[in-house]
């Protein structure tokens, strides 16, 4: 056995990489050590350490025989197809699976990128067969979700074949297996769908139901992209949802405080410069509106995650206001109508608030615009004595 090895070349260091460059023969004589090396595999002892050593050895005669066929130097490291921006990937331990064929990605002896956008990865030699975009463009130019719970089409509609590659399909698996996407209601084929799973946007708004579904590659990367992206105004897509989940109610009502202390925020030195509101950058539209959720907020919310960050915000923002800012509890009010009680806020919960000039007063001594509000009375007097002056003049 040891000559055998010898006459393989396999006591050779196929593995470090050559001065200068190989030739075709070169190449021939790998591939012949390679299949004499495989033959030994199988004539050894199963499981004995020479067995081991000669896999070790085929290991790296294939090493060598991919740095000849597929110089890495040769690759550019960034690659521009389709809207994809393709970096190539430095790492070579980390085992990935190649987008477009579905085969592993061996980062030791193959060329590979990712795309910086959408995270297509994929094998250099694949790049030229991709057809399908980067769906980060479709996220940038068309930010809204299918809200249709899985919009089945048929498959007669798609004419038998995979909606993405357009590959033949079938639910018999004849040719190939036709697999649905739960998002787009489409069939694919079992290279540009993995059975992997996601949360449906639409069962969320229409059914408040988390359960990942089935989805196709490119769906899976669209609504990774989407998920923060604050795109669902709910009180127009589904109003009555307020009606049955009352975490939600809990979250609207905490949103508009944050909305009703922003002001105070922007208009105080010491808030500033403790960057309070910078505890929401994560969640940029809730100091900008009310109504606007994320898919992430929703799932959050489902969780009880994001009720249990968004009332430690909360209280952090009124105690700056309340307790800790003298220049903030300056611009507190006093209830008109009663004269009693402590400096007032519209973020309270005892409160209400005139809707005209926003003067605060106790909800049991305004009864939501059906008590005249002193400050509106006084203004309107002050603009008819105006008039009057006027006229006089």
């Amino acid at each position: 056995i040891s000559d055998r090895t010898m006459d393989l070349g396999l006591a050779e260091d196929h593995f470090s990489r050559p001065v200068g460059s190989f030739v075709a023969s070169d190449i021939e004589q790998l591939k012949l050590a390679i299949e004499e090396c495989k033959k030994l595999i199988l004539e050894l002892p199963e499981h004995s350490e020479r067995q081991k050593d000669t896999v070790v050895k085929l290991i790296h005669l294939r090493l060598k025989l991919q740095e000849l066929k597929d110089p890495e130097e040769d690759e550019p490291n960034l690659r521009i197809l389709l809207e994809h921006r393709f970096s190539k990937e430095k790492s070579k331990s980390v085992k990935q699976t190649c987008d477009k064929c579905s085969t592993i990605i061996w980062g030791l002896i193959q060329t590979w990128y990712t795309c910086t956008g959408c995270y297509y990865r994929c094998h250099s030699k694949c790049m030229n067969l991709i057809t399908k975009p980067c769906v980060r463009s479709k996220v940038s130019h068309q930010s809204e979700y299918e809200l249709s719970i899985c919009p089945e089409i048929g498959l007669d509609r798609q004419d038998y074949r995979c909606a993405e590659c357009r590959t033949p399909i079938s639910l018999r698996g004849v040719p190939n297996e036709a697999r649905q996407c739960d998002y787009t209601g489409q069939y694919y084929c079992s290279t540009c769908h993995w059975n992997d799973t996601a949360i449906a946007p639409a069962r969320v708004i229409h059914n408040w139901e988390f359960e990942p579904r089935k989805v196709c590659r490119s769906s899976l990367r669209y609504l990774a992209l989407m998920m923060s992206r604050p795109v669902l105004k709910l009180k127009e897509i589904n109003p009555l949802l307020f009606n049955f989940v009352e975490e939600l109610v809990e979250i609207r009502k905490l949103r508009q405080d944050i909305l009703l202390m922003k002001p105070y925020f922007i208009t105080c030195k010491e808030a500033m410069e403790a960057r309070l509101l910078l505890q929401l950058q994560d969640r940029q539209h809730f100091v900008e509106n009310d109504d606007m959720y994320s898919l992430q907020d929703l799932i959050d919310i489902s969780s009880g995650r994001l009720s249990c960050s968004l009332t430690e915000i909360h209280t952090t923002f009124a105690k700056h206001i309340k307790l800790d800012c003298e220049r903030c509890q300056a611009k507190g009010f006093v209830c008109e109508l009663c004269k009693e009680g402590d400096i007032l806020f519209p973020f309270d919960s005892h409160t209400s608030v005139c809707h005209d000039c926003s003067a605060v007063f106790h909800r049991d001594c305004y009864y939501d615009n059906s008590t005249t509000c002193p400050r509106c009375a006084r203004m309107t007097e002050r603009k008819q004595d105006v008039v009057l002056d006027i006229k006089d003049a």
